[in-house]
């Protein structure tokens, strides 16, 4: 029997991995190379993730901000070597705009459960500073486990192959494990919460996403087609008085479509009215 060749693949590096890729580099590289001690400890307190800051100083902001802020090199380069493996090929999969979904479903989802286990005293305080993309990085993590279930990865730098499903439920496991500790500063919380979110996400939303459900464009023009109907009602209302005021009547629906006079004697069409079709 012949045994089964073990090969690597890298996935390509798609468009919106590229887009996260570039704008968490940038940042790391800025503050790595320019950024004081002062400095840093501003951006953490104004931009990373601080529940107190955000709740009781309405620093909502904070919520996405955070995940673009990392604190050193292991800690940047393990969020981008993830994003990139498992992001890129959900992005092929499922499209930019669904994957960007997911990926702040699951920052935004971290963060809320950052927020929530801070006030309660649980593992963290509200005090405690959070940076870093691993809310988005695991949310990814959780989805590529459902989606790609049985596609085998490589777990470097150990050369034996493993499901992904199986691999999603080590990481699980091992983060509860650690979250349960309370160990080494690093912020399993969102770890968890960015797992959660993912499963929510893949389990829940819309197979085109919520925006290709809620689409921003349909909206805008259904807004700006009310906008222009708004208008001709009131322009409709003005020319009324202005006819009145110069001794004519004449009439418009309530769409502001033109009713001309009865002349069904002429016209023979029963008494019907005719109007501008909107």
């Amino acid at each position: 029997m012949q045994g089964r060749e073990m090969t690597l693949s890298f996935p390509p590096f798609t468009r919106a991995v590229i887009w996260l890729l570039a704008i968490n580099t940038a940042i790391f590289l800025f503050l790595s190379a320019f950024g004081s001690r002062a400095v840093i400890q501003w951006v953490y307190l104004y931009f990373g993730l601080v529940p107190e800051m955000t709740i009781f100083h309405f620093a909502i902001w904070q919520i996405v901000t955070y995940s673009f802020i990392h604190v050193a090199f292991w800690h940047w380069f393990g969020n981008m070597l993830g994003l990139w493996l498992f992001g890129a090929t959900l992005e092929i999969a499922w499209g930019i705009r669904r994957f960007l979904e997911l990926f702040f479903v699951g920052v935004i989802g971290a963060a809320l459960t950052t927020i929530i286990f801070a006030f309660t005293h649980i593992l963290s305080s509200p005090a405690t500073v959070t940076v870093g993309a691993s809310g988005g990085v695991f949310a990814i993590l959780m989805a590529f486990g459902m989606v790609f279930g049985d596609n085998e990865i490589m777990l470097i730098p150990f050369p034996f192959l493993i499901k992904a499903k199986y691999f999603v439920l080590i990481l699980i496991v091992v983060t509860v494990a650690f979250a349960i500790s309370g160990g080494g500063g690093v912020a399993y919380l969102a770890h968890l919460g960015g797992l959660f979110f993912g499963y929510l996400y893949v389990k829940f939303a819309p197979k085109q996403g919520f925006a290709g459900r809620f689409s921003l464009s349909e909206w805008y023009y259904g807004l700006n087609n009310s906008y222009y109907r708004w208008k001709r009602r009131r322009a409709a209302r003005k020319f009324e008085v202005y006819m009145r005021r110069h001794d004519r009547d004449v009439h418009f629906d309530e769409h502001g479509n033109y009713i001309p006079p009865d002349d069904d004697a002429r016209k023979g069409n029963g008494g019907g009215k005719s109007g501008w079709v909107n």
